[in-house]
Parts: C-alpha cells; structure tokens; sequence
C-alpha cells in the first residue's frame, strides 16, 4: 500500500487546485498504477480463450 503525503495548490477561493506529492511517492504510485494494469491485462487475457502453438513448435518462429 502506498502511503502519500499531499501537499494542495488552492486558489484565492480555497478551492484545491493541483496537488504536490514527493517524487518517491509518486514513484510508488505510478509502479502500483503499473502493476494494476498488468494484472487486469492478465486477467482479460485467461478469461478469452485462444489458440496457442507451443514453444516448441518451429512454426511458432515463422509468423
């Protein structure tokens, strides 16, 4: 779990605006964004079935 420490940017309205994290955190966060996506790609890719040559198989280098 990531753990932030947001500092905000607010207008003369006090309304907040942008946000500023530490590199490191931010770094964090966008490794955990990446492995998200990751595990959902994986996750679509078991549930779809397909055909699959095995690696073995010296047709699978011809493509």
């Amino acid at each position: 779990m990531v753990v932030a420490h947001p500092e905000f940017v607010i207008d003369e309205h006090q309304n907040r605006k942008a946000v500023l994290l530490p590199y490191e955190e931010w770094r964090n966060i966008v490794e955990e964004m990446e492995e998200l996506a990751d595990i959902k790609a994986y996750d679509e890719a078991k549930a779809s079935p397909s055909d699959f040559l095995p690696f073995e198989d010296e047709r699978s280098f011809c493509r």
